[in-house]
């Protein structure tokens, strides 16, 4: 039996070196071994643990920081800096710091680094002449104290704005788990919203882009909702349901992701998540957890209350038939949704069902080439195209088909292919395979696969084929990518005076198979370049290896498929 306990309550009742027992869980957490990462009174987010992003769960709480950088950033509890890491996107400067305790805290898209810090990271890149670095550390060689300023707030990587991304993981399994589960307090006193309920007609089929759903919209506030001008709804056959819903904290936080969502009927549990922890191998599975094809065409997510047979989050529990519900005995029931944040405020929905055998709706029947089961691996040849899916890849069976489609007229160097559609989510990528044509041999080791938008697949070319590893289904042929980088300088030119410029500057972009490296050099020496991907800004920071007097500069950018551009400059500093 799942036991609904207000984290509220809780926090104001347990001692000192006590265990918290969270929303929804038997696991139990430390509760006051973690102070905040940043001073900024009252705290406030952007984002929840969990919350609903793109192609995955977010895997933090993203802390606001006014709109502004350079907050210092404070280790939560004692412990050492286990990995340092420097990504041109992603979560840009990122600190990881192990503690006693097991569990591991993360701070992401930082500014800056603490000196000491920061000397350590510039050692490695300048060791493996690589900005990106990703580094694990000696438990000795960094060690930190509670409430030390180890990093300050920044926006870099793929932040799209300034704030500081937090998490704690476990530090054995690396699981992300829910910092609010530690004691980490957000002022929250509002119960979460809940927009819309939708009805799916499974009928003992498939999920996907076909089966029909019908919304409803809902009224109600403070907690307790219900369908809008609806007391009854008549429903027949097998369906499942899914609400929309998210979550407002007091104050400055925005619109964030629940904690829990439960649906009861009759007063037992058929399905219950909960959002407490997840492994990032699962993450994509997002796109399995609501209704994709529905995300993909509106951008609302929409949470589904029945679970895909290939889904393979672990966030589930109380499941019974999948979450699916058969309406055939002619009778009333009792429908209720219960949501939960992270803090233990609830939103309730209620609403009755009666079972009528007349109020089915058929579920459409699918042509097609042949069957994609998601407990196998599957394999479809045809038309000069291969296609290969490990098991895993799936999420549901899939009614597959392809087919080949009219040639794009510029750059070509295949047919197009329509490799079933995007509606279906897929957990990994797929191996793709189209025969090339003979004209493609002179630029072989240039080849890429490109999709219907002309991004990149990445490619290489093997027994006649160029075979690549997208990760959605959709149209897809063979090009080349002969053009090198674009080098752009913004503050240096031949022969120009820097003695009162702190760095030299340059946007750098790549028209299709995108960037794979950037080195520049200072009198033949290797010297560190920062690169910002938002921006496509790269710059080096002159430091007192730099003398004065005569200056030679060389920057060489090459892109994934060894395409080179080189800049050369004389300066003077």
């Amino acid at each position: 039996m799942i036991r609904i306990l207000s984290v509220l309550i809780i926090w104001a009742i347990v001692p000192i070196f006590a265990y918290s027992q969270p929303v929804w869980s038997n696991n139990k957490y430390p509760l006051v071994d973690f102070r905040q990462p940043l001073d900024i009174k009252p705290p406030a987010l952007s984002g929840s643990f969990g919350e609903l992003r793109s192609n995955h769960f977010h895997s933090g709480l993203d802390f606001r920081t006014n709109q502004r950088e350079g907050y210092p950033v404070f280790a939560v509890a004692d412990g050492f800096v286990s990995r340092l890491r420097v990504q041109n996107g992603g979560f840009g400067l990122a600190l990881y710091v192990n503690h006693p305790n097991g569990f591991t805290s993360v701070y992401a898209h930082l500014q800056r680094f603490g000196p000491e810090i920061a000397d350590q990271v510039k050692r490695i890149q300048y060791y493996k002449k690589s900005f990106e670095v990703d580094e694990l550390v000696d438990n000795s060689l960094l060690p930190v104290r509670k409430g030390q300023v180890i990093a300050y707030s920044g926006n870099t990587g793929g932040s799209a704005g300034p704030h500081l991304h937090f998490e704690i993981r476990d530090s054995k399994t690396e699981a992300t788990i829910n910092p609010q589960l530690f004691g980490i307090e957000i002022p929250d006193n509002v119960p979460p919203v809940i927009h819309s309920l939708y009805v799916y007609r499974l009928n003992h089929k498939v999920f996907n882009e076909l089966t029909p759903k019908q919304y409803f919209r809902l009224t109600g506030s403070a907690g307790n909702y219900r369908i809008h001008h609806v007391t009854t709804l008549r429903l027949g056959g097998e369906v499942g349901f899914g609400i929309v819903t998210n979550d407002r904290h007091t104050g400055a936080s925005g619109l964030n992701g629940v904690y829990a969502i439960q649906l009861e009927l009759d007063g037992t549990v058929i399905y219950s998540s909960s959002m407490e922890r997840f492994e990032f191998v699962n993450s994509r599975a997002i796109n399995a957890h609501i209704d994709y094809p529905h995300y993909l065409k509106t951008k609302i997510s929409i949470q589904k209350s029945f679970v895909d047979p290939g889904n393979p989050l672990k966030i589930y529990s109380n499941i019974l038939n999948y979450g699916r519900v058969t309406f055939n005995d002619g009778k009333l029931h009792r429908m209720k949704y219960t949501v939960i944040d992270g803090r233990g405020n609830k939103s309730t929905l209620t609403f009755n069902v009666q079972s009528d055998n007349q109020a089915v709706i058929k579920t459409p029947e699918v042509k097609a080439d042949t069957i994609f089961k998601f407990t196998d691996r599957n394999e479809y040849i045809k038309d000069d195209v291969r296609v290969i899916l490990t098991k895993g890849t799936l999420y549901n069976d899939v009614y597959f088909s392809a087919k080949k489609l009219p040639r794009q007229s510029y750059n070509v160097y295949s047919s197009s292919y329509q490799i079933h559609n995007n509606k279906v989510p897929l957990h990994t990528g797929f191996e793709l395979w189209i025969k090339a044509d003979s004209t493609l041999i002179p630029y072989q080791e240039k080849a890429v696969i490109l999709n219907a938008s002309g991004i990149s697949q990445g490619g290489s070319f093997e027994d006649g084929y160029v075979k690549a590893t997208p990760r959605t289904f959709g149209n897809y042929y063979i090009s080349v990518d002969t053009i090198a980088p674009t080098i752009t300088p913004l503050n240096i030119s031949e022969g120009k005076r820097m003695g009162n410029v702190s760095k030299v500057t340059f946007k750098i972009r790549d028209d299709l198979s995108g960037l794979k490296s950037f080195n520049g050099y200072i009198d033949d020496k290797w010297v560190l370049m920062e690169f910002d991907a938002k921006t496509a800004t790269l710059w080096h920071t002159f430091d007192d290896l730099t003398l004065s007097g005569k200056h030679t500069f060389k920057l060489v950018v090459t892109d994934m498929k060894n395409n080179a551009k080189t800049y050369n400059v004389t300066f003077y500093k």
